[in-house]
């Protein structure tokens, strides 16, 4: 999916290595994270700065900013409380390019300012491309009329579904985290299958796994009726 790599302009360019130990300080991380760090990243950079100043679009309530933000691994795994912990450090929504080995991947989750408390951001599982050659080309930045139309498009290239008529980015989001939870509904059932025995036993759970797999393509195709905002 090289369509989620983007060729960010050169005005935007930020270009300053971030030192673990600030992300350490403002996310309050313990040892067990700090070992993550340690053992799973060798550089933080900040690459670049999606501003109205750089790029000419207009914030939004919203969006005032986009940081890109680069992340030379020492293996190819970075664990999610990772991201989460630098998400919670840096106030502003994330984009991380990851590289390991001459390959790269792209990564981000749904950050907004939560309603009930304006200081702290609601986070939401992460979406990532595939690995692809660092060679791989990168495309021009989407099309948008303010930095959360662009957010918005750049995080709809992460996902493995396209937006559906009338979707909103917070819909978006609520159907792929239901599309993760129905997928491991689905695993659940089918394992659940493989070690049934009894053939009356196994025509219902094959009829339950069925209906899985229908609203699971159901869910590829169609938006959810309504958002989910709450915090």
């Amino acid at each position: 999916m090289t369509a989620a790599f983007f060729d960010y302009p050169r005005a935007a360019a930020f270009g300053r290595v971030v030192p673990k130990t600030r992300i350490y300080e403002h996310a309050g991380a313990n040892t067990a994270l700090k070992d993550l760090f340690v053992t799973q990243i060798d550089q933080i950079v900040w690459k670049f700065k999606l501003a109205p100043e750089t790029i000419n679009l207009a914030a939004t309530q919203a969006v005032s900013e986009i940081q890109v933000f680069g992340i030379s691994l020492r293996t190819n795994k970075l664990d999610d409380e990772v991201l989460r912990a630098i998400d919670r450090a840096i106030p502003f929504p994330l984009i991380f390019e990851l590289t390991w080995s001459g390959k790269r991947k792209a990564v981000a989750a749904f950050k907004r300012p939560s309603e009930a408390d304006a200081a702290k951001w609601v986070v939401s599982d992460y979406f990532a491309t595939e690995w692809v050659s660092d060679a791989a080309p990168r495309q021009a930045l989407p099309i948008a009329l303010n930095l959360g139309g662009l957010y918005d498009a750049i995080l709809t290239a992460l996902m493995p579904v396209s937006a559906a008529a009338g979707e909103d980015i917070h819909m978006r989001v609520a159907r792929m985290e239901t599309i993760r939870a129905k997928t491991l509904e689905a695993e659940r059932i089918k394992a659940h299958l493989s070690r049934e025995k009894q053939f009356n036993k196994r025509v219902a759970i094959n009829a339950e796994l069925r209906a899985a797999k229908q609203e699971l393509e159901r869910l590829y195709r169609d938006a959810p009726a309504t958002a989910v905002t709450n915090d």
